[in-house]
């Protein structure tokens, strides 16, 4: 009985992490900057994200002359959380903001950078091309 209990809280605290109205800083070169989460995509029921969820955000800020514009909708791929991500052997990784990297439809990134550390849970859930791109993975 205590060992699924564990579990549950486990389960609780990985997945309170992006909520929608959630801002987050955009670490890839496709002309935008800042990102609001207006739903996290995996279910009706799912009202927050973690590393690795596929999210719908507006873009709040951008670059000029680049093709991703302000207020334009698109779909983005969480790379850092501020909240821990607990793993398997105990660690609990933390970063210093929250961040996603802008995808298309077919799960690939739009920019051809990535910028910052990004969590190796990507590797696990196939995001291999925003892998292969990050500087450095945590």
């Amino acid at each position: 009985m205590e060992y699924k209990m564990m579990k549950i809280k486990q389960f609780f605290f990985l997945f309170f992490m992006i909520k929608p109205q959630t801002y987050l800083n955009v670490a890839d070169n496709s002309g935008a900057r800042q990102l609001m989460c207006i739903r996290v995509l995996g279910g009706s029921k799912r009202d927050s994200g973690n590393i690795g969820n596929i999210i719908i955000a507006v873009v709040k800020d951008a670059l000029p002359n680049m093709p991703i514009k302000k207020s334009d909708v698109v779909r983005a791929v969480i790379v850092r959380t501020r909240k821990g991500l607990r793993r398997q052997n105990g660690m609990i990784i933390r970063f210093d903001d929250n961040a996603a990297v802008i995808i298309n439809k077919e799960g690939n990134p739009r920019g051809t950078r990535v910028f910052g550390p990004i969590a190796r849970e990507l590797r696990d859930l196939n995001f291999t091309k925003i892998v292969s791109l990050a500087p450095e993975v945590v």
